[in-house]
């Protein structure tokens, strides 16, 4: 979709790091920051009076922090001297971030996954107003590395495949965008995200819902294991974003009731997810109802190789960004018990009586192992659930939501659950059964979220560190998983 108000960020010109924003050339690390153009703050002066003043504002903010190079004072003058003027006639526009209720600051310790940043504010992309309130209103402060590499990106239409680790900001850095760029007067589908998992459907639209709250967008979530009629029925409704599953879109298109023709902007979560043999097919089909300008956002942690062939045939000089400098997250401490099958239990209720755990997720490789752990986790006497994609569905949504809102601490799991899923209170993730490859290693690592700092005292004294422990009854080459003899 054309986006007549124009409001980019800076780099719109040039693209970042004095590389154009369609660059093909791979990211290895994040580029330098580039800075508006005088003929870009031009395009702004025409939107409605109090979107002027705060983007002038801004304007002229960025100007003067950055101290932009070559930059005619003539323009910093013009925008301060409209912003005067225009305080003059509305002041009541000045302290409406003042108006908001923001949460309480966030005092957790973060890492330099989320902290290693360039400095940048939301305010400095000229997003919508509303758009801004739902931000702060998420409790957001300012853009981490992930966003702030791609929001500026992703404004200008061009294509990214994006890599970064699981828990620094990513739902965000494409979520932001994408509402940005919905015009909520036209009643079509503009933006559709789709993720490899229903969890991971439902908890991204709840996302998309609380930072778009102030605009008057339409989110609408559809997975397999629902009412095909309802979403059929809901469909007739007006809907702007669509958070799915691909064979459940793909089905409602085939039908005709999901009208494609109109969404310029199709973003693929867990990419590389969305690329197994498993969804690639629907995926590929679905891409047949879009339009062909349409723009494309890759994210995930892990790129396998078959990445690479699907960017080549779909994507359109994509800007890539790479910040991926080692595959965990800072801050997560790992550990290897070496023991046999049969001693497994043993060492799990050793754990659970030595560490004080805040929530546990515990992970199987096959449904009937999830189930036969979590019985034997609950006749030892500890709280435990259960989750696993031959579950009915409401029986999964209803695991899923007591256990994000605490009503059980350990939750014993197959891979369904690795994918984005969000729980801080997480602070230890079990490996019952080793990973099978370094994918899921990565994947299952990153479901502890960046809550605490560490340290490595005692194991017994681990009360609230983020702890990764992996059972095997082998010697594994972590960077393959290969079992070495």
């Amino acid at each position: 979709m054309n986006n007549s108000r124009g409001r980019y960020p800076p780099g719109i010109g040039s693209g970042r790091g004095g590389v154009n924003a369609s660059n093909p050339s791979f990211q290895s690390s994040r580029p330098q920051q580039q800075y508006v153009q005088r003929n870009f703050l031009q395009n702004h002066y025409h939107n409605q009076q109090f979107q002027q003043q705060q983007q002038q504002q801004q304007q002229q903010q960025w100007l003067r922090r950055n101290n932009f190079p070559g930059a005619d004072s003539s323009i910093v003058d013009e925008v301060e001297k409209t912003v005067q003027s225009e305080a003059a006639v509305d002041p009541s526009s000045q302290d409406w971030k003042a108006r908001l209720k923001i949460p309480p600051a966030d005092t957790r310790y973060r890492t330099e996954d989320v902290t290693a940043t360039k400095g940048n504010e939301f305010e400095d992309y000229f997003l919508k107003r509303e758009l801004l309130m739902g931000i702060f209103e998420k409790g957001f402060e300012r853009p981490s590395p992930i966003q702030e590499e791609s929001i500026p990106i992703a404004l200008t239409g061009s294509d990214i495949l994006a890599r970064a680790k699981n828990g620094t900001g990513k739902t965000a850095a494409f979520c932001i965008p994408a509402l940005e760029k919905i015009d909520q007067d036209n009643n079509v589908i503009q933006v559709v995200i789709l993720v490899p998992t229903r969890e991971l459907a439902l908890q991204t639209s709840q996302v998309c819902k609380e930072l778009g709250k102030h605009l008057n967008i339409q989110v609408m979530v559809t997975t397999g294991g629902t009412s095909l009629k309802d979403d059929i029925m809901r469909l007739y409704q007006p809907v702007h974003l669509l958070v799915g599953t691909p064979g459940r879109i793909l089905d409602l298109s085939k039908k005709g009731v999901c009208i494609l023709k109109d969404c310029s902007m199709l973003v693929m979560d867990e990419a590389d997810k969305l690329l197994s043999p498993e969804f690639q097919p629907s995926v590929e089909q679905l891409i047949r109802f879009l339009p062909a300008n349409r723009q494309i956002l890759m994210f995930s942690a892990t790129f396998p190789v078959t990445v690479k062939d699907f960017k080549d045939k779909y994507l359109q000089k994509p800007y890539v960004i790479n910040l991926m400098d080692e595959l965990t997250l800072k801050g997560i401490t790992q550990y290897y018990a070496f023991v046999e099958e049969r001693q497994k239990v043993h060492c799990l209720n050793t754990l659970f009586s030595k560490l004080q755990i805040n929530q546990s997720i515990i992970f199987c490789n096959s449904v009937n192992r999830v189930e036969l752990l979590a019985k034997k986790i609950t006749e030892l006497g500890y709280s435990c659930f259960y989750i696993h994609a031959k579950m009915l569905q409401d029986h999964r949504n209803r695991v899923f939501h007591d256990f994000r809102n605490g009503a059980c601490r350990n939750l014993v799991c197959t891979d369904l659950f690795t994918r984005g899923i969000d729980i801080q209170a997480v602070n230890v993730v079990i490996n019952f059964d080793f990973p099978k490859n370094s994918e899921t290693y990565l994947h299952r690592v990153c479901w502890i979220q960046l809550s605490f700092s560490l340290s490595l005292p005692n194991l017994q004294f681990m009360c609230s560190m983020l702890m990764y422990i992996c059972f095997t009854d082998r010697l594994v080459d972590l960077e393959g998983l290969d079992t070495l003899d």
